[in-house]
């Protein structure tokens, strides 16, 4: 039974991913802050192939150096953990520095208490092929954002995308550089859509961009849409990039950009219009006007790399909107 390792275990994204691995068939090592956070993890999951190292601050110099020690039958390291913007946080501080120095501190403890690890998967996104300031352009897996530093530390939402580009381009840097004995594959998703890990994750609040469809669940018929728009990608799909990037010879030294198509709020309302005719509070908007990309997304190299096909868009809300209308049932 090959054994991984998933950092930032509890993250939305990551906890469907190890999920998934179990699923595979895999055992699974998780990374989290807490004590508290691992037990969590082990009630949720009811599975002797998980087990957890708490690794309070991915920043720290050594971060992952005990937990490594402590799992010589690790050969897979998947790394999720990034901090996420919001409101209050110092750009620079709270956000781009952490990412690099997180992404770094893996991949150091890797080459020097890892060295049986072969493949190295990073999940960073379509962020770091674009941003904010840059012209709309066709993006595909050799694209690069031109972010600046001083561009990305405005604001929570600009050092996001700085923080991924950056974070990314160190991890490249340092395996041409230090010649590890691993392969790194990047993951580039849009927007993850898709329901929660565990039904007993939905709160008033949701992570991510559950978020999104949740927010348009609350409108009332006069309200206006929040201007919600991007790339968007299920999230089941991408739990399974992450493990076709480990498992293909084929992805070692690749950038796999995942994107589906192009959604804005208004293709999310109606979607929950025409799935869910109950709801009849929420507004109409206008449901004519389609979405215009900010760029188009060109990942057929990806696709064929993958070998299997992305979920729709309108499967993906419906999916979402079922979970959140169970649970606020209860």
């Amino acid at each position: 039974m090959t054994a991984t390792f998933v950092s930032g275990a509890s993250g939305y994204l990551a906890l469907r991913l190890v999920k998934e691995l179990i699923l595979n068939g895999y055992s699974v090592v998780g990374s989290v802050r807490t004590e508290a956070a691992g037990q969590k993890l082990k009630r949720l999951l009811e599975s002797d192939k998980f087990s957890y190292e708490i690794v309070e601050d991915i920043q720290s110099n050594g971060a992952f150096d005990q937990a490594l020690k402590n799992h010589p039958e690790i050969t897979v390291f998947l790394h999720t953990a990034s901090p996420i913007p919001s409101p209050g946080k110092n750009p620079e501080t709270d956000i781009l520095v952490p990412a690099i120095n997180g992404t770094l501190n893996a991949l150091k403890a890797i080459k020097e208490f890892g060295p049986q690890i072969k493949r190295v998967v990073i999940t960073s996104s379509i962020a770091a092929l674009s941003s904010p300031f840059s012209e709309p352009a066709i993006l595909n897996e050799e694209s690069w954002s031109d972010i600046t530093w001083e561009q990305a530390k405005e604001t929570p939402r600009t050092a996001y995308y700085g923080s991924k580009a950056f974070s990314e381009k160190a991890a490249w840097e340092f395996v041409e550089n230090e010649k590890p004995k691993f392969s790194l594959t990047t993951v580039n998703p849009s927007f993850v859509f898709g329901p929660q890990a565990f039904d007993g994750d939905v709160t008033p609040v949701l992570r991510s961009t559950g978020e999104f469809v949740n927010i348009i669940l609350k409108l009332g018929p006069n309200d206006e849409l929040p201007p919600f728009e991007g790339g968007f990608i299920d999230i089941g799909d991408v739990a399974k990039a992450h493990i076709a990037a480990f498992e293909k010879e084929s992805t070692k030294n690749k950038r796999l950009l995942l994107s589906q198509g192009y959604f804005d709020s208004q293709a999310i309302l109606d979607v929950v219009r025409k799935n869910f005719p109950q709801l009849t509070q929420l507004p109409v908007g206008n449901p004519q006007v389609e979405a215009k990309p900010h760029a188009i997304h060109d990942n057929s190299e990806t696709k064929k790399l993958l070998g299997f096909e992305f979920q729709p868009f309108e499967a993906v809300v419906v999916a979402s909107v079922n979970q959140i209308l169970a649970a606020n049932k209860k």
